[in-house]
């Protein structure tokens, strides 16, 4: 756990965060929600309905104004109460973890009810929400400015003590590994060229990786390999060999194993559940 996070602290991390997505969504309780995992942060925040966040093995009510915060490579996922859709808005933040003390006893995930500050959180998430769609020059800037303001009021109005840690903590043998890893998922890796390429033992690499990432080099290069053909299911109609392919599996068979170990779907059933939810 780091030292209480202060002004000067905050300079160095938030301008090294990226925002991924900002989507929202709407599901009722039919939607067959998923366990998962994802190699970033992700921020929700419940407009309406009711449900469950399930965290590990732990499960937790949900509510209008809830704000959930889940740190990479933590399994989640969030289903909805019968007769009640779950409204809500998520966000991708890469380059930002977050660690709190709470009733939960966990540092894995905050869960706060933002109800009485509803009126400030919103704004920035909406806001958020609008420039998602401008592609002009200035919507980077201002998406980012946004995300900075949106993370320092989860800070200030959240009743877990939070703190902050960012890439830049990480030592930059490992930051390495994990950049070449994303340059290269879709390719063979092995060991010993990551060891090769950082000049490290590999040894030593798996652990070190593992202690800053919570997770080794080869799981999170099938993460992102997982991640990416997700993406191809939902928005393309591509086979599923040729999905295979084209993220790096030697066979649909492979694939198909490894997506329904990390999602309990096959790629087929996955595709025809995002397809429904986008329907419904």
């Amino acid at each position: 756990m780091n030292k209480e996070v202060n002004e000067t602290s905050f300079a160095d991390i938030l301008p090294g965060t990226k925002l991924l997505y900002v989507k929202h969504s709407s599901y009722d309780a039919n939607w067959l929600s998923i366990p998962h995992t994802h190699p970033f942060t992700e921020l929700f925040y419940v407009l309406s309905g009711k449900g469950k966040f399930i965290v590990k093995e732990a499960c937790y009510d949900i509510s209008a104004d809830d704000l959930i915060l889940v740190n990479p490579h933590v399994p989640h996922t969030e289903q909805s109460t019968r007769g009640s859709n779950l409204e809500y808005i998520v966000l991708g933040i890469e380059h930002l973890n977050f660690f709190a003390k709470s009733k939960f006893g966990d540092n894995d995930f905050v869960l706060h009810n933002y109800y009485d500050y509803k009126h400030e959180v919103l704004f920035y998430l909406k806001t958020l929400l609008l420039e998602a769609s401008n592609k002009d020059e200035l919507s980077s800037l201002i998406k980012h400015d946004l995300l900075e303001i949106l993370i320092l009021n989860v800070i200030r109005r959240t009743s877990a003590r939070v703190e902050l840690t960012s890439a830049k903590q990480i030592p930059q043998e490992c930051l390495f590994l994990k950049k070449y890893i994303e340059d290269h998922f879709k390719e063979e890796i092995t060991l010993d060229q990551l060891s090769e390429a950082a000049f490290l033992n590999k040894y030593y690499l798996v652990h070190a990786f593992k202690k800053h990432f919570g997770v080794s080099p080869i799981n999170y290069q099938l993460e992102l390999r997982i991640e990416e053909a997700k993406m191809l299911l939902q928005n393309t109609n591509h086979r599923i060999m040729d999905i295979a392919n084209i993220v790096g599996f030697s066979s649909q068979s492979y694939f198909t194993q490894a997506f329904r170990r990390s999602t309990h779907l096959s790629p087929n059933a996955y595709r025809k559940l995002q397809r429904q939810a986008e329907e419904s």
